[in-house]
Parts: structure tokens; sequence; C-alpha cells
């Protein structure tokens, strides 16, 4: 019994293989987790902090012979081969980031639910493998992705190009969709923890405490798989899952008063231990000097290491806390990074950003209407073009003859320009243009359109609430770099400043998306039917109960009688007041 115990012991051995925290002898580590916290204090005073976590695997999703999942999740890695995704981004933000004043960020979304993804080119019928592939995230994430359908999808012929590996970029292959009305909330953020490798059990994820995580002014959790080359030659291919979270936390309805922060002010939580299946945990402070001017951000406790690097044209220092150092938990059992200004920051310190926008709705009434978008470089010297995607629900009619694009007061010409017409009912209007920005310019950009008249029946519950424009604008834009940039190893640099790669040290990428519009549709009074109720109600009781009454209503004739006491004794005092009696 002994022997055959010991046997059996060590056939479960050889089949378990190697540890999940080490490579078995002569053999290549196949994933691995790399997890990093960001923080970022903004010139208005908050503090934004941005989570990455990235699972790479060196497995051929494609070919279905994957059976084995360790840190990658089997439910989308399983949704991958199925369907025959290459590259897959799904973003759910909750609030707008402010770009004019909180800087460029790392990876920004619009508010709602955002979906885009390329297919690969042996799928033969993308529509269907579209509508398969959101009703499929809606039960994982949630969310309720399972109203995206043609009146909400389009197919951009120059945004949203591939991030990863692509062999060819037939546009025809992209599906991008938003709604704008998602709300997010616990119930998404529970299955975007559960996709982890360690949960929210241990290491960075901690301190992703949901009832901190919602009270801040913005916050959006985004999901990106694609393809990558698994060393410098690619000749193989390695599959990318990152999962990334921003929050901005406000100072004010934080109710601190002072602009001091520290992870537990932030999280209500620290840092106790690390991810056991990470490769690395770090996380940075950015502690940039502003103005070139001595530091005013001080952090404690002192960081591991300090890292230098130029992260959207700007050089950036950031403190870094290295969570497998062995001697960051021997001092203290926990983890509690603060940030405090050694002085006082001026709002006329605030940086402005090289590239942002904003879009209004102009015009008044109901009938005609125009929107506008404003698109700002503030480069001193350097022009650069500007992809522009703009997409416009089929209930606004568009006047495409009223486009004008003016800059610096004179007419400004697109060089490319790509116009899809709405279907009423089927999809919705789709314009793409390539506008080149003068240096230090504002470019005006307008179009008129018409309010269409919708059904009764596919007005929303809240109709008076508005519609809303379905769509940010999307500005795609390689923008010129204040500092030079090196070429860095992608591997070795933080995440946050690889996700974009940068084709040349000039210039790095952009994507920036503008305000949600809501524009009000003429309405029906949809109080009326309970009016017409009321009213027909009421003249039927009236009218049909006073025919009903005399109808069925018996009349009977009764004898006078002489009347008793009570009859008597009123006689009697209306005698003495001199009134006839009864």
């Amino acid at each position: 019994g002994g022997m055959a115990a010991a046997l059996l012991l060590l056939l479960l051995l050889l089949a378990a293989g190697p540890g999940p925290g080490r490579a078995g002898a002569g053999q290549e580590q196949r994933d691995a987790l790399r997890e990093e916290l960001l923080l970022s204090p903004l010139p208005t005073g908050d503090v934004a902090a941005t989570f990455q976590f990235r699972t790479r695997w060196d497995a051929d999703l494609q070919r279905g012979a994957v059976s084995h999942y360790r840190l990658f999740p089997k439910a989308l890695g399983r949704l991958v081969a199925a369907l025959g995704v290459r590259e897959l981004h799904l973003a759910l933000t909750q609030g707008f980031w402010r770009t004019r004043y909180w800087g460029q960020p790392p990876l920004q979304a619009p508010a709602g639910a955002e979906l885009w993804v390329w297919f690969q080119p042996t799928v033969t019928d993308v529509d269907k493998a579209w509508k398969e592939l959101s009703n499929i995230l809606s039960g994982i994430f949630c969310a309720s992705l399972n109203f995206i359908d043609s009146t909400n999808t389009v197919i951009p012929t120059a945004s949203f190009k591939p991030l990863g590996l692509a062999n060819g970029t037939d546009h025809r292959l992209l599906r991008y969709a938003v709604l704008p009305r998602e709300v997010v909330c616990t119930e998404n953020l529970t299955p975007w923890k559960k996709l982890l490798p360690c949960g929210s059990k241990a290491g960075l994820a901690v301190l992703l405490k949901a009832e901190r995580l919602f009270h801040s002014s913005y916050h959006s959790q985004a999901v990106h798989i694609r393809p990558v080359c698994r060393d410098a030659s690619c000749l193989a291919v390695s599959w990318e899952l990152r999962q990334t979270l921003t929050v901005v936390f406000d100072f004010f309805s934080s109710g601190q008063g002072k602009k001091d922060w520290s992870l537990f002010k932030m999280f209500s939580r620290t840092l106790t231990d690390t991810c056991p299946l990470a490769s690395q945990s770090k996380v940075y402070v950015d502690i940039s000097p502003k103005n070139k001017e001595k530091e005013l951000l001080e952090v404690s406790p002192p960081p591991t290491s300090v890292h230098e690097a130029i992260v959207q044209g700007d050089k950036k220092t950031y403190a870094v806390y290295d969570l497998l150092s062995p001697s960051l938990f021997n001092t203290s059992r926990s983890l509690n990074v603060q940030l405090k200004w050694k002085r006082p920051q001026d709002s006329s310190e605030m940086p402005i950003p090289t590239l942002h926008a904003q879009r209004y709705v102009g015009g008044y009434g109901l009938q005609t209407g125009e929107i506008c978008t404003l698109i700002f470089n503030t480069h001193p010297y350097r022009a650069f073009p500007v992809i522009l995607l703009e997409t416009v629900p089929w209930y606004l009619r568009l006047y495409v003859h009223t486009l004008t694009i003016i800059t610096k007061g004179k007419e400004n010409k697109p060089s490319y320009i790509h116009y899809q017409p709405a279907q009423d009912r089927r999809r919705p209007h789709l314009l793409e243009m390539l506008i080149q920005l003068p240096a230090n310019s504002v470019t005006k950009i307008t179009i008129q359109f018409e309010r269409a008249l919708l059904k009764w029946t596919e007005y929303p519950p809240d109709p008076n609430h508005g519609f809303y424009v379905g769509y940010s604008s999307v500005l795609s834009a390689l923008v010129p770099s204040v500092t030079a940039m090196k070429d860095m190893d992608v591997e070795q640099s933080p995440l946050f400043a690889s996700l974009f790669p940068s084709s040349d040290g000039s210039s790095y990428f952009v994507r920036l998306y503008t305000e949600p519009l809501l524009v009000n549709l003429p309405t029906p009074d949809f109080s009326m039917p309970y009016n017409v109720i009321c009213l027909t109600c009421t003249v039927v009781a009236v009218c049909y109960g006073s025919f009903y009454n005399l109808l069925t209503r018996t009349f009977h004739v009764e004898e006078p009688s002489r009347g008793g006491l009570a009859k008597r004794l009123a006689n009697i005092i209306r005698k003495l007041r001199g009134v006839p009696p009864l």
C-alpha cells in the first residue's frame, strides 16, 4: 500500500511539472505577469492612479491547440480562439478626462462603454462574429454590451489601426461601437478583478476597493488583448492581455482640504505583500519638477530607486518602489506611500497640453442646430496632422455641404475625407478627416444638422433628459515631442509608456476623446394619454352613471306622516321665532 501511494505521488508530481513561480529545467517560462501602479499628481491638486496588469503568454491561441491555462484567463482565451479575434479593446468609463486641466492621460477612453475589435482575415461573416462577441463580453463583464447593433456600430477607415502585430489593415475587419449611457459600477469591477491571476487577494489589486474607486472624479477600467512579438527577431507570436484601471481622486470630494495624499487616504488600504505569480511589481510616483525649478513634491518612505524616462514628449522623473525588493517590507509590515507638497502650487504654473479639443452643440430651437468641434495645437513652432472621427446618430440629419473648417480665419481643406451617410434605423453617420493643424492655432469645425421625428415607441424612459450624440469625437495624432526621445527597450520600460509604440523619437502617438453631447429632440407630451384616460373616465362615470341611475331606479310614493315629538318641538320653536310651521 505504501509503495503504491509513493508511486502515485511520483506520477502526480511528474504530471504537474514545474511550480507556478518557476520554469522547468531547460524549459523557458511560457507566461509572465507584470503589475504596476502609477501615481501622478495633477496640476489641479488632484491625483491620478493608474493600475496596469500585463499577462503575456507565449502560446498560439488562434490554432485552438491550447488546453491548459495558467495566468491567462480561460474565458478570454477561448473567446479569442473561437471567434477569430486578432485584437480586442474594451473600456468601461464613468466621468470625463479633462485633458485641458489634467494633461495627457496614459490611456483615455470615452464616457460609457467603448469596444473596438480587429478580426482575423479568416473570419467570413464579421458582423455575425461581432454580434456574438458583444453578447459574450456582455455576460463576462456584466455590462449592457448586448445593446450594440448596426445603429451604433461603424467601420472606421483611418482611425483605430491595430496596436499589435498586423499582417494587413483591411478596415472591413474592424468594428467600433460606443454606448455613452452605460453606467459603470461594482458589478463591472468584480468580474474585471476576477480575471487577474491573484484576484484582489494579493499584490497591487489589494488596493482596488470598490467604495473608494467609485467615490472619485473619473474612473475607467479597460481590457486590451493583442498579439506581440515574442522576441527581437519576431519569428513567433505571443499574446498580451493588458488590464488597466485609471481613477482620479478629487481632494475636494475626499474631504481632506489639503493636497497631501497617501495610499491609505486614497484607497483606505496599504500594500502588505506581493502577488506570488508576478515577475514584476512596482509603484511609480511622478516627482517630475515643474518649470525646471526645484521639485515641489516629496515622497516617503524613501523609494527603492529613481527612474527617468521620456513619456509623451516630456522628461519625467519617477520614484520607484519595487515590491519584490527584500528590503522594502523589512522595515515595516506594510507600504503606505505618502505625497507631500513642499510649497503650494501656483495655478499659473499649470501646463497646457500640446493637443486638446472640445465639442459643443450650437443653434436654437428644436428643428436645426450645429455641432462645433475646437481643436487646439499649442506647439509654438511645429504643425502636425490629426485624424478626426465623427460619428452621429441617424436621427440627426447632417447637411454635409455646410461642413466648414476654419483655422486662423482661413479655410482649412482636409487632405483626406471619408463620409458614409446614415440610413434611418440602420446605421449612423461616419465622417473621417485628416486635418493639418498649424502651429499655435485653434481649428474650428462646424456642421449643421436637422432633428428627425422619432416614433413614440423609440423614445427612452427619460426622453426629456436628452439624447446622447452617440460618440465622442476621436482625435488620433502623432504629436511632436518637446524633448528628444531615446529608443527604449519595450520590455524594460514601464507599462504605461509601452502600449502605443513610437515610430521615431521625434513624436508620440495620442488618441483623445471630446465630451459626449446631449441633444434635445422634439418630444411628445407623454402625459397626454394619462390626461385622456382621466377625462374619458370622468365623462363616462358622470354621463353613463346618471343615465343608468334614471333607467334602473324604482320610485315609491311615501304617505305623509304627522311627525313625532321632534317635529312638534321644531314647530313650537319656529312659532316663537315667527316662522311658518313645517
